[in-house]
């Protein structure tokens, strides 16, 4: 592997990394932003929607994408491991509840494996 190659992977570790934290501290801020009153809480909003959008075009000029499938029924083939899959018996439905960290994908396929928490499906 040559430097330049090398350096080009460190950049990339880089920006996924920060990339994980933005997500994080979006959804933190998030969280405070939904405790404020309904007139403070617009500013706020639309602050941390640019500042997502920054981070999304960043990753989308380097060929990344971040993927979150929290919503969504989990699929033992999903990018992300599931902290609490041990929880639930194999022939429960289950529903990604929340993503801990999101999946990163590249042009060439999975960068980075998200971490989820799933819950069950009421039948």
């Amino acid at each position: 592997m040559t430097q330049q190659t090398e350096g080009a992977e460190r950049m990339e570790q880089s920006l996924i990394d920060i990339a994980v934290e933005s997500w994080r501290f979006s959804r933190l801020f998030g969280k405070v932003v939904g405790k404020l009153d309904a007139g403070e809480s617009g500013r706020y909003i639309n602050q941390i929607r640019y500042f997502q959008k920054k981070v999304e075009d960043s990753l989308d000029s380097n060929g990344l994408k971040l993927v979150n499938v929290e919503g969504q029924l989990y699929d033992a083939g999903m990018a992300a491991s599931a902290l609490n899959l041990g929880d639930f018996g194999p022939d429960d439905t289950l529903l990604v509840d929340q993503m801990l960290e999101p999946i990163i994908m590249g042009p060439n396929g999975l960068r980075k494996e998200g971490t989820v928490m799933l819950r069950k499906v009421k039948a």
